[in-house]
């Protein structure tokens, strides 16, 4: 078992972060104020299906929720099946939760033959939609849930997680390290605890800066301010030599960003210019978007050409 599937949170009590999503569905149960369909939408890896489940099992017993990946089960056969199983009441208690984790993912055909049981959904059925990708969503189904935002997860918060869990797992590592990982979980919980196992497996004894470095790689800053001039001096050639080299050795594009970010706010103190702004808006909102990115490498150099 991976750290982030063992140490899911289990309750609300659990949860690290998106109180204003956990004490509303607590408030929501005490009162039996309940909608017919939530759509929780928020980047990967901030507690969406944990979210999703805990709330599923406050509501209904194990045997009463059921899960449908929409990333694998896309298609219109696959909804009318989800369709024709709301049909059967719940085998014990008096709700049937569905989850369906990447919704976005539905074919055209899929959220067609789906509206209709979401505008009159039997009255024992609660959908709880996941997505990282709201905007894909048709308005017509996304009117007719009540909608959850989750927060990228905060150094902070992500530090705390990661102190949790080494605490439970008798695992040490010097403060430095932790929050180096809590920086490269970039907002995620499950990215962290994911650099972390990989950080597990290849260091001996205690978890040091120097591990994490090797593990996760780094870019020296003299290589990102070489880039941000090549950059700023509009030499495409130049650019997409050094971005070539950066990744040649299978750096994290995430954690460019995150140096990169910081390399140009530097630069911007240092001397302000409109060029350098223009710069780091273009990566901040690069830094958003590219954790669902299919070719994260790809869209990295496009900014580094269009920056």
């Amino acid at each position: 078992m991976t750290l982030y599937r063992t140490h899911r949170p289990k309750k609300f009590s659990e949860v690290i972060g998106q109180k204003h999503i956990t004490q509303t569905l607590k408030n929501q149960i005490a009162r039996n104020d309940l909608s017919h369909a939530y759509l929780f939408c928020g980047t990967r890896g901030t507690g969406k299906t944990s979210i999703a489940k805990i709330f599923a099992k406050e509501l209904a017993g194990e045997l009463d929720v059921f899960e449908l990946d929409a990333a694998s089960n896309n298609g219109v056969d696959a909804v009318r099946d989800l369709i024709d199983k709301t049909k059967y009441p719940p085998n014990f208690g008096k709700y049937k939760i569905y989850i369906v984790d990447e919704v976005h993912m539905f074919s055209t055909a899929a959220f067609n033959a789906f509206l209709k049981t979401l505008e009159e959904p039997p009255s024992y059925v609660i959908f709880i939609l996941c997505t990282t990708e709201a905007h894909k969503i048709p308005k017509t189904v996304a009117s007719r849930c009540l909608r959850f935002d989750f927060r990228s997860a905060p150094i902070s918060d992500i530090t705390k997680l990661l102190n949790d869990v080494f605490k439970k797992e008798k695992i040490t590592a010097t403060p430095k390290a932790i929050e180096m990982l809590a920086k490269a979980g970039a907002g995620s919980f499950r990215d962290a605890l994911s650099f972390a196992q990989t950080v597990l497996s290849y260091t001996v004894g205690d978890i040091k800066e120097s591990d994490v470095e090797v593990v996760l790689g780094s870019v020296g800053n003299e290589t990102l301010k070489e880039l941000l001039n090549q950059i700023v001096n509009k030499d495409m050639k130049k650019v997409l030599e050094i971005t070539g080299k950066i990744f040649a050795s299978g750096l994290n594009v995430n954690l460019v960003i995150r140096d990169f970010l910081q390399v140009v706010m530097h630069a911007y103190i240092e001397k302000p210019h409109e060029r350098l702004l223009q710069v780091y808006k273009t990566f901040a909102e690069l830094e958003l978007t590219i954790k669902t990115a299919l070719d994260a490498q790809s869209l990295f150099e496009g900014a580094c050409l269009l920056g």
